[in-house]
């Protein structure tokens, strides 16, 4: 059973409670680092435990909420290992799975419907790294050596 953490700041408490309940429901084992309500609170005192326990493999995956989504990202990406996504449609999360490989995936509770959110968890989680190519630039955003032309 795969272990989801979750984490988010007020603005995303809503769509974090509505895909905890269908990650439950789905047979996933999820670990809730918080906010616990939307009272106004700080995105990096919760992003940060949830993308430390993906780092340190205590969960799985893990899926981050915030209002726009980009400042939880930019939280969840200084920690090495992991490799998080903004989505904001299926698409976008299904190519973050296929493409990059991310293990987290952030959501802007403000810029998505709450069955959009939902539907891109699926495609998320359902989705599969395809290697080949991808595994190359993968690869290179988990090296220590500089980028290219830097």
């Amino acid at each position: 059973m795969l272990r989801i953490a979750l984490g988010t700041d007020h603005a995303g408490f809503r769509l974090k409670e509505k895909v905890k309940a269908h990650l439950t429901a789905s047979g996933y084992r999820v670990v809730d680092f918080g906010t616990d309500s939307d009272a106004p609170a700080d995105y990096p005192d919760f992003i940060r435990p949830a993308a430390m326990s993906v780092a340190r493999g205590d969960c799985d995956l893990g899926i981050i909420f915030g209002g726009s989504g980009n400042g939880e990202a930019m939280v969840a990406n200084k920690v090495r290992g992991v490799r998080c996504a903004v989505c904001w449609n299926e698409q976008s999360a299904r190519l973050a799975k296929e493409h990059n490989n991310a293990n987290v995936i952030s959501i802007g509770a403000r810029m998505v419907r709450e069955e959009e959110g939902m539907a891109l968890v699926d495609a998320w989680l359902n989705a599969e790294f395809l290697s080949g190519r991808h595994l190359r630039r993968i690869e290179k955003i988990e090296s220590e050596l500089p980028i290219r032309g830097k």
